[in-house]
C-alpha cells in the first residue's frame, strides 16, 4: 500500500490546478503545524490532528488572496469567511494539553 505526504494528500483533495502550488502549500502546511503546536501545547503533531492540518491548509489556500476580508459580495453572491470553524476548535481543543505552570 502506497503512503502519501501531507503535500500529496492536500494537493488530492485540492484537484490538478494546485499540483504548481508545491511551495505555497509547504509554507502553507509548516504554518498549520507550528499554530497547531502552539494551540496543543504539544510538542509533535498526534495522528488524530492530521486531519485538521490538511483542513487548515485548504481553507488558508482558499483565503490567499483575500486575507483580511470577513465577507465578500460580487454579482448577486455573498460569503462569508469564518477564522476558524467550530468543529475545527473541538477537535484542536480535545488535543490540547495542559500547560504547568510552578510555583514560586
Amino acid at each position: 500500500m502506497a503512503t502519501f505526504s501531507r503535500l500529496d494528500k492536500i494537493q488530492a483533495l485540492l484537484g490538478p490546478a494546485s499540483l504548481e502550488q508545491g511551495p505555497l502549500l509547504s509554507v502553507l502546511i509548516e504554518d498549520a503545524e507550528a499554530d497547531l503546536l502552539s494551540w496543543t501545547n504539544r510538542q509533535t503533531i498526534p495522528p488524530g490532528l492530521e486531519p485538521t492540518v490538511r483542513q487548515l491548509v485548504i481553507m488558508r489556500y482558499n483565503k490567499v488572496g483575500i486575507e483580511g476580508q470577513s465577507s465578500h459580495s460580487e454579482g448577486g453572491v455573498s460569503r462569508s469567511f469564518v477564522d476558524l470553524p467550530a468543529d475545527l476548535q473541538r477537535t484542536i481543543s480535545h488535543h490540547r494539553l495542559l500547560k504547568v505552570v510552578g510555583r514560586t
